[in-house]
């Protein structure tokens, strides 16, 4: 009989070997499953940046905006949101472009403030869209990973038991490798979900509050062009 000390020198345990002796069923499992683990990684990265990038310049965008320096036909040149992807400021100016293409009677009744507010709202749901990108790809990792490096646990295992039949052998020399490598498999599959769902979650976080900020500064602004309709109501009737 084989002693431990001869197992443990015949046996190689390392991460290479284990991917080499597998299967080749589970070796495409392995190879897809570190694949989805560098994507994930490449978009959280590329995600956060963006993400991070947005808030501030929505943070300078309101500053600037609020600080009253300004009419909105002068604040509009500053702002173009064809630089930078910047869904704030294109929400902006799709809203003021149509509040500047009605009349006064459409301003007066309230029609000009329903189209600007529903083509805000159009192009604040197209930049969201486009925001979301790659986010499912995270959320179809972290939901399926686990469960794909099972599957390539279980197939190698039952390979593992078809070899321990077909050679009658039972020691641990014969079985550890290719249990370890059916493991292996697992373990690959939870080192790409789990950084999955961690970074879809913050993500979506940080998504949610941009398009939280999204949504007050529509609300806001149509309140400054009700407020000046109002004004200038006000001032012609005197």
């Amino acid at each position: 009989m084989m002693d431990p000390s001869q197992i443990s020198t015949s046996v190689d345990m390392s991460f290479w070997s284990l991917f080499l002796q597998a299967g080749l069923f589970v070796k495409i499992i392995m190879i897809g499953l570190f694949a989805a683990s560098i994507t994930v990684w490449a978009v959280w990265v590329a995600k956060h940046r963006q993400f991070k990038g947005l808030h501030a310049r929505a943070d300078n965008f309101e500053d600037v905006f609020w600080s009253g320096n300004h009419t909105l036909e002068s604040f509009t040149k500053q702002v173009n949101p064809k630089q930078g992807d910047h869904p704030l400021a294109s929400v902006f100016v799709v809203g003021l472009e149509e509040w500047n293409a009605a009349n006064d009677e459409e301003r007066r009744d309230g029609t000009a403030l329903q189209r600007a507010r529903r083509m805000m709202d159009a192009t604040a749901r197209r930049e969201m869209e486009a925001l979301e990108a790659w986010l499912p790809t995270l959320a179809t990792t972290g939901s399926t990973g686990p469960f794909v490096g099972l599957l390539g646990t279980v197939w190698g295992i039952m390979t593992s038991f078809q070899s321990i039949g077909a050679s009658k052998n039972t020691s641990l020399a014969v079985v550890a490798p290719g249990i370890a490598e059916a493991l292996f498999a697992t373990a690959i599959g939870l080192f790409a979900a789990i950084p999955a769902v961690i970074a879809y979650n913050r993500l979506s976080g940080s998504l949610g509050r941009y398009a939280g900020r999204l949504e007050t500064f529509m609300d806001e602004f149509l309140t400054v062009l009700e407020r000046q309709t109002n004004r200038k109501t006000a001032t012609n009737k005197r």
